[in-house]
């Protein structure tokens, strides 16, 4: 990352250190970790990190110290990294790396501006510091959640619940919904590439950008009469953001770097398109029973059975409808990752995927969408 985004990092930092309704304890450190880097010569990188951020970790032998990867995701790098303190405490803090580039589709002020009241709101880990290209939050002890946990009954309506909490909270600035600004700032990215890699460049040959543009315009009428709700929305609800602890049965949202407002239908259509995970398995999108149970605990955690069904109705019109926004949104990110990521997926490959479902859905959704905005409901 460059010395702008750091810069941003640390004000937003030092802005969360002055408000006293926060967490006045965020601390931040100018080093970066090298991405590329193998763990063991990480390592010494985490450690000598961890102790610039907390002081009182300074003058601990590096003995004291363990680092240990928990994932890696598509675009960003979790370790754990535990310490044994002079007192005896096992202490243990999550160190987050941003993947390389990734500034090209996340907006870092954005993120670490939400992060602080999503935290004071009870969501995620809580913010601990900033450093150059990541930042340190407090360890969940809890596991990563697969594909097919999404569509347990019980968890399904737990993540409904937290959703909607989610949606509750009240983040400062701008309300404006983000969905169409980003796709459009990733379609001038996406459209504009060349890529050295001659097979890459010949498969984005193939792809047309006036039939996207086209298809984003249609789209954007067709939702925008759907008068969707506007919330602070997580937009990136894939099974890898969400952990359970099964012993305590609390489940957990995390990593909200592409949170923005936006369109309640969005955010809810998103997640039922994550249900076909990585490799984009979409005969396992939720059917219509297990997304109203969904809509049910959504709308009325408290009476779940209760819920008057026009407003399920209506919930799913809407979601199935930006379902397919969210697969424009995340086919345009892929090509722009293709060219900008050296994470080894086949980025431009997930675009043909999102696009070609995108693609498949489109007559059926627009077909559900028109015939509820005609009053003839979605029967």
């Amino acid at each position: 990352m460059g010395a702008v985004e750091i810069w941003n990092a640390m004000e937003v930092a030092e802005e969360a250190r002055e408000n006293p309704n926060l967490s006045s304890d965020i601390r931040s450190s100018s080093l970066t970790v090298d991405h590329s880097l193998s763990l063991p010569h990480m390592k010494p990188r985490i450690i000598e990190l961890c102790k610039d951020l907390f002081k009182k970790w300074s003058e601990l032998d590096d003995s004291r110290f363990s680092v240990e990867t928990v994932s890696g995701g598509i675009t960003n790098l979790l370790l754990k990294a535990s310490v044994k303190e002079e007192s005896g405490n096992d202490v243990s803090v999550t160190v987050r790396l941003y993947g390389p580039n990734t500034e090209y589709v996340i907006n870092r002020e954005r993120e670490l501006q939400a992060i602080k009241y999503l935290s004071a709101a009870g969501f995620g880990a809580k913010l601990l510091g900033v450093f150059g290209n990541g930042m340190v939050q407090s360890f969940i002890n809890a596991r990563t959640l697969i594909e097919s946990d999404m569509r347990k009954p019980k968890i399904a309506a737990e993540i409904a619940k937290q959703l909607r909490k989610f949606h509750e909270v009240e983040i400062p600035g701008s309300k404006e919904p983000q969905l169409w600004i980003d796709i459009s700032k990733f379609f001038e990215k996406a459209s504009v590439l060349e890529f050295d890699d001659s097979e890459k460049q010949r498969m984005y040959k193939m792809i047309s950008f006036k039939e996207i543009h086209d298809e984003i315009v249609e789209l954007k009428e067709l939702t925008g009469l759907l008068n969707a709700p506007v919330v602070f929305a997580h937009n990136d609800l894939l099974c890898g953001n969400l952990m359970v602890n099964d012993e305590e049965e609390k489940l957990y949202l995390i990593d909200f770097e592409y949170g923005s407002y936006n369109y309640r239908g969005f955010d809810i259509g998103n997640h039922f398109n994550e249900y076909a995970g990585y490799d984009c398995d979409y005969s396992l999108y939720p059917n219509k029973d297990e997304q109203y149970h969904f809509f049910r605990h959504y709308l009325q955690p408290d009476n779940p059975l209760e819920v008057p069904d026009k407003d399920i109705e209506a919930l799913y019109v809407e979601s199935n409808t930006y379902m397919l926004a969210s697969h424009l949104y995340w086919a345009l990110w892929g090509i722009i990752q293709a060219k900008m990521s050296p994470i080894d997926f086949d980025y431009l490959n997930y675009f043909f995927l999102r696009y070609n479902e995108y693609k498949r859905q489109k007559e059926k959704s627009f077909l559900l969408a028109r015939s509820y905005l005609s009053g003839s409901g979605t029967r």
